[in-house]
């Protein structure tokens, strides 16, 4: 059994809602990553998605593009990248979730790359520019490798595709809560909660809300109609302030609001 799939499975069993943060490798240097980890499973995450540094991204938001084009500045290699996660693997005890685009991928090589990030203990890996009609040049390499291709869906799939994509895998449907890029948002779109409950009833995975995630009054609402949330820009924008302290209050109090809902 997958990390992720065991882990999810004993905190849902366990009546806990699923907090998924995300980090930037590579942002403030890729040195950092280690204790960014570490803190954040420290605080109370499920597991951690990590995001690689690339020049072209299509779902991130400004936040995020910013902090992407910083690691980039600095040095940061998709190889650089997993041979941090490997060196600091044996710290860490949550599933890691990495988040890369296909031409990283295919630069490095499909063989290698999967080879190299079983190696360094990834758990799964979103690629959001890969769609299920061309994932098979590298789905059932990561299957073979114990590592769980993560898909997506959006308010925009249709119920039919949503069906298709969810009876592939068994980590986690990562579910998109808004109509565009990553980024905080003020308020959740109206029709977001019968999405929600949509995708719930269609999906035998764990459901997570992703994108425009940031506060914990946003955390408990979304929750009520999913299995846990993502929050990206929040968190990215915070460490590159060097903010610990509100990132631990804010990590804490979305798991407490979870666990009030």
């Amino acid at each position: 059994m997958n990390r992720i799939e065991d882990q999810f499975s004993k905190r849902l069993l366990n009546g806990e809602k699923l907090f998924v943060p995300y980090v930037m490798a590579g942002d403030g240097g890729l040195e950092k990553l280690g204790g960014r980890l570490a803190l954040l499973e420290k605080f109370g995450a499920s597991a951690i998605e990590i995001g690689i540094p690339f020049s072209d991204p299509v779902a991130d938001g400004p936040v995020i593009q910013k902090a992407g084009i910083r690691a980039l500045q600095a040095g940061t290699t998709l190889r650089g990248v997993i041979e941090k996660i490997q060196e600091v693997r044996k710290m860490i005890s949550v599933p890691l979730v990495m988040m890369t685009y296909m031409n990283p991928i295919l630069a490095y090589g499909i063989d290698e790359f999967v080879s190299d990030i079983e190696k360094a203990g990834v758990d799964g890996c979103i690629i959001p520019d890969l769609p299920i009609e061309e994932e098979g040049i590298i789905s059932f390499k990561l299957e073979q490798a114990g590592v769980e291709l993560i898909r997506l869906v959006t308010m925009a799939t249709p119920k039919e595709r949503i069906s298709k994509i969810a009876e592939k895998g068994r980590g986690f449907l990562y579910t998109v809560t808004v109509k565009g890029i990553t980024g905080a948002r003020n308020e959740l779109d109206v029709s977001l909660s019968s999405f929600l409950k949509g995708v719930k009833e269609i999906s035998n995975k764990p459901v997570i809300a992703g994108f425009g995630v940031s506060s914990p009054e946003q955390v408990k609402e979304l929750c009520q109609d999913s299995d846990g949330v993502v929050v990206g820009s929040k968190i990215v924008d915070l460490f590159h302030e060097n903010k610990i302290n509100e990132i631990k209050q804010l990590v804490e109090s979305i798991v407490m609001s979870e666990v009030a809902n």
